[in-house]
């Protein structure tokens, strides 16, 4: 049996074997339990993975993307800090249950749906980690081109197009290496690039404050409450509420005993702090609307970046910094994608796909290629793809987060472990009142949102005659994380008292 253990107290240590498994290069754990000699890590220790992964000169692109919404400087600068820090806070409370548990965050989440049931968000789960961290390889292919025209080593002709190949293959391999080789060299990793992205990042800054327009950033009208609600949602999806579905897959390796207040303050911090920096000096920039040349031509910035984030940025700086910046911003997307790939691995794994860890990794690192060619070779701008994106996948990703944050709430005790992997344990085969919470929410979600490539969605808004007004405040993911959270606490609240008492 397991201890109680309050959401945020110190549970007293679980038993079970202490046999340490031998380390090596690759990591050889894949969703099975993390062996309690291996679990040595401290909260603090989270920060690294967190802050690396969000240290991104792609951060300031969102400045142009919430600006876009129609609303103020002051407005944008509070609703990134709002939707950073909540949704990276949300992390927090999921990632509680990976010391519970020590297995990863998609297995752990069988405990709500049930162990046949959980695949349902599976599926989604990984189709979201395959859809981030090919994102972030598509931005570092589209910063490499642009760099590299802007030094004049290639051209829009045959030669931009070995840039971007190159670029690709190289990008790939760094993501599926580091992702092969698994937990210990990521967290190593991850620590290094902390450093180097941020000592760039903080360069970036000082040599471009002087591009920053006060009068005109500051003289921006202010939106309306459709407006700001809209980059909320966005920055929230855009951040945090990206990364929600694989938090407790980099606390698996604490020790059982650490404070759940500790895992929420380390992960909210490590991945709030950047962005915020970077998205409010982002908005800052665009909101001087000023121009810049790209390819021989003078543009705007904010249209630059829907075109190409990072390589927009990279516009503004002195061309003996280019290349520098270049190496330094790929690895910045290199760092999160990695992140992601390692994840989508192990949720591959959960649903039931009998092959070892690594390999599961390098399949998805082949799908992260060709998702990178389609859309560097092929889509018109990098934005549309983008919203459509965070829109689609966040209404289900939010569902599934409300469920499982009430669920944790819910639980006093440790995860039953061998539960977790047999449908005829207490978490039962599957369990259709989360499942019902699950469709219902998003079948919710979707009719409250819009996309520039669904227009199948808001049929919620076209049917209440919202469209004009509330079409692009995206109050699907809202509504579908509130649906989950309140239903689950109402409806599933004896079935786990029942469970614990198993």
């Amino acid at each position: 049996m397991c201890d109680t253990t309050p959401l945020f107290g110190e549970p007293r240590r679980q038993v079970v074997s202490t046999e340490a498994v031998q380390s090596t290069l690759i990591e050889r754990n894949g969703i099975d339990l993390v062996p309690e000699a291996e679990r040595t890590a401290k909260p603090r220790d989270l920060f690294w993975p967190w802050f690396a992964a969000n240290v991104s000169v792609l951060g300031m692109g969102y400045g142009a993307w919430i600006l876009g919404f129609g609303i103020s400087f002051w407005q944008a600068t509070l609703v990134a800090i709002v939707g950073i820090v909540f949704s990276f806070f949300l992390c927090g409370v999921i990632a509680i249950a990976g010391k519970r548990g020590s297995v990863p965050t998609m297995v752990l989440s069988r405990a709500a749906f049930g162990v046949q049931g959980q695949k349902l968000p599976g599926i989604i789960s990984w189709i979201t980690s395959i859809g981030w961290e090919t994102v972030l390889a598509i931005t570092a292919v589209l910063a490499t081109g642009t760099v590299f025209r802007q030094l004049g080593w290639s051209t829009d002709g045959t030669g931009g197009v070995v840039v971007n190949i190159v670029a690709t293959v190289v990008v790939a391999a760094l993501i599926i290496g580091a992702a092969v080789l698994g937990y210990h060299t990521i967290m190593k990793l991850q620590s290094i690039l902390t450093w180097i992205t941020g000592i760039m990042t903080v360069i970036f800054l000082v040599l471009t404050f002087g591009y920053i327009d006060w009068g005109t950033a500051f003289s921006h009208p202010d939106g309306n409450l459709a407006q700001m609600i809209g980059a909320l949602v966005f920055t929230m999806t855009g951040f945090g509420l990206g990364w929600i579905n694989i938090a407790a897959d980099w606390t698996r390796y604490q020790k059982r005993e650490t404070p759940g207040s500790k895992i929420v303050a380390w992960n909210t911090f490590g991945g709030s702090v950047a962005p915020i920096i970077l998205v409010v000096f982002g908005l800052l920039l665009v909101a001087s609307n000023k121009t810049v040349t790209i390819a021989g031509e003078e543009v705007g910035l904010a249209d630059a970046i829907n075109s190409d984030p990072i390589g927009a940025l990279a516009s503004i700086l002195p061309v003996w910094l280019l290349f520098p910046f270049l190496i330094v911003a790929i690895l910045t997307q290199v760092s999160g994608a990695v992140l992601g790939i390692y994840s989508s691995g192990l949720t591959l794994l959960s649903l039931g796909i009998k092959i070892p860890r690594p390999t599961a990794a390098a399949i998805d690192g082949v799908i992260l290629t060709v998702g990178t060619i389609a859309v560097v070779f092929f889509a018109q701008d990098f934005i549309g793809p983008f919203q459509t994106f965070l829109t689609t996948l966040g209404v289900p990703l939010a569902a599934w987060a409300g469920i499982l944050i009430a669920d944790i709430l819910l639980r006093r005790k440790d995860y039953d472990t061998e539960a977790l992997f047999d449908g005829r344990g207490r978490y039962g085969s599957v369990n259709w009142t989360a499942i019902v919470i699950f469709v219902v929410a998003i079948a919710v979600g979707w009719g409250f949102v819009v996309s520039s490539l669904f227009t199948w969605q808001g049929y919620f808004l076209t049917m209440f005659g919202w469209l004009d007004d509330w079409g692009y405040a995206n109050l699907g993911v809202l509504f579908a994380l509130v649906i989950g959270f309140i239903a689950t606490l109402v409806l599933s609240k004896g079935a786990v008292s029942r469970q614990e008492l198993a």
